[in-house]
């Protein structure tokens, strides 16, 4: 088997996006129907939101990503760049814009569109590792996260699975689980301290699976969040809210298929 104590592998960061996007949840619910303490916006004279608001800036949020992460993994693969400098500032700086959007609920495009150009160099760098440890296992993880998204889609639209406050509630507290055990398992290894959840044996597989499962399951939350802000009448700006939320989660979904795929993927 192909070692996972490789120095290129090991020294990716550990952690995931679920808590983040938890806190970002946790706010705007308060103010939907059905959640409590609700009350219609007020009119601002602006434009409500509609459908075509929230596919177009998820679009060009996911746009940008693209391109820079293709940019950085090309850059990185290439060997023109090595790719920890902008694996960390694309982070960081991924980080601060998030929790400038999470805390502040600034529906500002320069702040998602940075958010995402900053996660696509974050992701950028992280995939030309992996794609130099197993080639073609960018494309899939790329392939497995849109199959995911399409199916949770599907699920949403159909009320397969209806998004109740009690759902909603589960969700949150598993992806703060989650993101729990990541961080714990991150400072443990600092330590020199293996739990077992990131290096390649079955519990890290399973662990992968049920994570993969969380975050899927975070994208009811986003469909239904935007689903509200579309019904109350939000003002069409508060769709790069809602795109800022889609893309988040779709990061955290990324990286735990990418990582699955490396473990599933190793000889």
């Amino acid at each position: 088997m192909r070692s996972t104590s490789n120095p290129a592998f090991r020294n990716l960061p550990q952690g995931g996006f679920g808590g983040g996007y938890a806190g970002f949840q946790t706010q705007p619910q308060a103010n939907m129907p059905g959640y409590g303490g609700y009350q219609a916006p007020p009119t601002t004279g602006e434009r409500p939101m509609t459908v075509d608001d929230v596919v177009t800036k998820t679009a060009l949020t996911l746009g940008v990503a693209l391109v820079t992460g293709i940019i950085t993994a090309v850059a990185v693969l290439s060997g023109a760049i090595s790719p920890f400098p902008p694996m960390i500032i694309g982070l960081i700086v991924g980080l601060v814009l998030s929790l400038v959007i999470i805390f502040k609920q600034m529906p500002k495009p320069g702040l998602v569109l940075g958010y995402s150009a900053a996660e696509g160099v974050f992701l950028g760098a992280i995939t030309g590792v992996f794609e130099a440890l197993v080639p073609g296992i960018a494309l899939q993880a790329i392939l497995g996260t849109a199959l995911v998204f399409i199916v949770m889609l599907v699920v949403y639209k159909t009320g397969a699975v209806r998004v109740t406050p009690k759902l909603t509630k589960w969700i949150i507290g598993a992806t703060v689980a989650a993101a729990g055990l990541m961080l714990i398992n991150l400072i443990m290894s600092l330590f020199g301290v293996n739990m077992g959840l990131r290096d390649g044996s079955t519990l890290a597989i399973i662990f992968s699976i049920v994570v993969i499962g969380i975050a899927a399951f975070n994208f009811l939350l986003d469909f239904d969040m935007a689903d509200q802000m579309i019904r109350t009448g939000m003002p069409a700006k508060f769709a790069w809210l809602a795109a800022f939320g889609l893309m988040t989660t779709l990061v955290w979904l990324y990286l735990e298929i990418l990582r699955l795929l490396y473990y599933l993927n190793q000889d």
